[in-house]
């Protein structure tokens, strides 16, 4: 699937703070995937749609270095993913045993992936950030993968710091983090969303200019009247 590229340029000015707001009016509370920290600080925000992947937990005859080898790999998973989308890794929040290195990072920055997102870790870290892929994860670690995962298959909803990712799902990410809109919701929480950001970025003037919050955020009618009124000119 791919994404109409007018949402894509709409989103990609619109903060994942907002959207989390944006959501949460419309009920959606658990969108913020946790433990996605950028590798990188200052990496840009990026938007695509949802590739996902799944590990459960090591069993011995399963993680092993064999494994990388099957047609139920990683390494498989990676020939799948097309250009510009965001692979979303359930690593199940482990944190002592990195999914991706170097190697495989740099495999998927040749085929386009816009960015890899995980609740668990990366190793490698060095060659990793050599490779220019944008990297969200909960931190990095030397041992593989096998170690303390085993993975079983890419395509299929999984719960990833949290949250449930189904397949072309919606992936938001900056520096607070990523966050999921789900396919079906997509065109409604753009609009809303690039409203709120003009609205909020009118507020943001009006506070540099000395006003005060009580009636300004969230507007009151004489000030939305003012926003209004401003949008006009």
């Amino acid at each position: 699937m791919t994404l109409n590229a007018s949402i894509r340029e709409t989103l990609t000015g619109i903060s994942t703070a907002t959207l989390t707001t944006v959501l949460l009016k419309k009920g959606l509370r658990n969108v913020w995937l946790r433990g996605t920290k950028p590798l990188k600080p200052g990496q840009p925000r990026l938007v695509g749609h949802a590739f996902t992947l799944r590990f459960v937990p090591a069993r011995e005859d399963l993680a092993t270095p064999e494994s990388w080898s099957s047609p139920t790999s990683t390494r498989a998973a990676i020939e799948a993913m097309p250009a510009d989308c965001i692979a979303v890794v359930d690593a199940m929040g482990v944190t002592d045993a990195g999914i991706f290195g170097d190697i495989l990072c740099a495999r998927m920055k040749k085929r386009g992936v816009a960015a890899l997102i995980t609740d668990g870790v990366v190793r490698d870290v060095a060659g990793v950030l050599g490779t220019g892929l944008p990297v969200w994860c909960n931190g990095v670690a030397a041992p593989p993968s096998v170690a303390g995962l085993t993975f079983v298959s890419w395509q299929e909803p999984i719960a990833c710091g949290g949250v449930a990712v189904f397949p072309d799902d919606v992936i938001v990410v900056d520096d607070d983090g990523a966050v999921l809109i789900p396919q079906a919701l997509l065109a409604d929480v753009v609009a809303i969303a690039a409203e709120q950001e003009r609205l909020e970025g009118w507020i943001m003037r009006e506070v540099e200019a000395g006003a005060v919050l009580p009636g300004l955020y969230p507007p009151n009618e004489e000030n939305k009247a003012r926003y209004e009124a401003d949008k006009r000119r």
